[in-house]
């Protein structure tokens, strides 16, 4: 009896906390919406498996959780000890220290068409209107007592990117990461329930309804030209920002040079597929409920509703704006494709305005700011690490 006794003392049974229920109970939820409801399914699914890996008590000191990382230690007799970190902790170091995150932009490069955004370069200024999520949702961090690198890391999620975020919060408040992460996640996943009600409310019907020129058929020689000189140009305005650059530039060269086809498809497909896996399944066993289950993660998630309906009204507004001075009008629609939930925010465009002409085909257009955005919240990120980290 005593020995049933200690094996049941062991188990999750007995050590289970309401917080850890609670994050089990999360991660099966992300796991239902990405199966029944085909929310971001490549993301959820290993972030909903990982929380509830990462939620399931253990014995303490045997090193199982993420947090559990190497390190040393000084025995009585002064000898210097190595401690070997968890499995799931060297997994997880590609989060913590930021690796993951380029990697990631290197396959969305090399997946990436720009061609509809140099067909119609002005639409590459509804990319930047919508970054204004980000910076209204950093005055607001501070606005609730975030320190500035917290408020820097916390404002990143109004880009919808979630390596962005990652990276960025790995930089500037590693302690925050989890939430971060998560909430990014979460809203890039949320794209077709969250934006559709912004969109409509702040577009006329009539406005909806308007019909855009067919972009113009880019060459091969600008494709090639493009990711060379686009990055050299954002680099040398926000050089924090080189390493998420320089691998999405690197992946649409990879693309756009005709000679890489076989690197560009690795970095497309099955190299892009794993650390997606490694990034998403460790992002989710960092929620641990001791960790995750924190008023600061509450007001994350509020903030990050925030800032993702104050980035998708920016690039509606802006587009209404702009056409107070353009001929050929912009459907204000295309304005709310201007973060960088890519192509989930161009869909979403698509589906409003067939809602209300069947024959608008908004598609190619909103691709445009979608994939400007991945730019301007990668220089966003890098502006806000060089002046938060001095």
């Amino acid at each position: 009896m005593e020995i049933l006794l200690e094996f049941i003392k062991t188990t999750g049974f007995f050590s289970i906390s309401f917080g850890n229920a609670i994050m089990i109970l999360i991660g099966i939820v992300f796991i239902f919406l990405a199966i029944t409801k085909d929310y971001e399914p490549l993301l959820l699914v290993p972030i909903g498996m990982g929380a509830i890996v990462g939620n399931i008590p253990v014995i303490e000191g045997m090193g199982l959780s993420v947090y559990d990382a190497h390190h040393w230690i000084t025995d009585e007799n002064g000898a210097i000890q190595y401690i070997p970190g968890s499995v799931l902790s060297y997994i997880y170091f590609g989060v913590s220290q930021g690796l993951y995150p380029p990697l990631i932009f290197l396959g969305i490069g090399a997946m990436t068409d720009f061609s509809t955004m140099l067909s119609n370069p002005k639409l590459i200024l509804l990319g930047a209107a919508a970054q204004v999520g980000v910076f209204a949702t950093f005055l607001g961090a501070l606005f609730l007592d975030f320190n500035f690198n917290e408020a820097g890391a916390i404002g990143i999620i109004g880009g919808a990117d979630g390596p962005t975020a990652i990276f960025l919060s790995s930089k500037l408040a590693p302690h925050l990461l989890g939430a971060i992460a998560i909430a990014a996640y979460s809203y890039m996943a949320l794209v077709p329930v969250i934006q559709p009600p912004i969109m409509k409310l702040l577009t006329s019907r009539e406005e909806r309804r308007i019909k855009m020129k067919p972009p113009r058929k880019v060459s091969k020689r600008e494709k090639m030209i493009f990711p060379v000189a686009a990055f050299l140009i954002c680099a040398m305005i926000a050089p924090g920002a080189i390493v998420l650059l320089g691998m999405l530039f690197f992946g649409n060269l990879l693309k756009e040079s005709l000679v890489t086809e076989r690197l560009a498809n690795t970095a497309r497909t099955a190299f892009v597929d794993i650390v997606t896996i490694l990034l998403g399944f460790s992002v989710g066993a960092s929620t641990q409920a001791s960790q995750f289950l924190q008023k600061e993660s509450l007001l994350i998630f509020g903030l990050g509703a925030l800032s993702f309906a104050v980035a998708t009204a920016g690039g509606v507004l802006f587009a209404k704006f702009m056409n107070l001075f353009l001929t050929d009008k912009i459907n204000p629609l295309v304005g709310a494709a201007g973060v960088s939930a890519v192509p989930d925010s161009a869909r979403v465009v698509q589906m409003v305005g067939q809602q209300e002409d069947p024959n608008n085909f908004l598609l190619m257009h909103a691709m445009a700011p979608n994939v400007a955005g991945v730019i301007g919240s990668a220089i966003a990120a890098g502006v806000l690490w060089a002046e938060l980290a001095r």
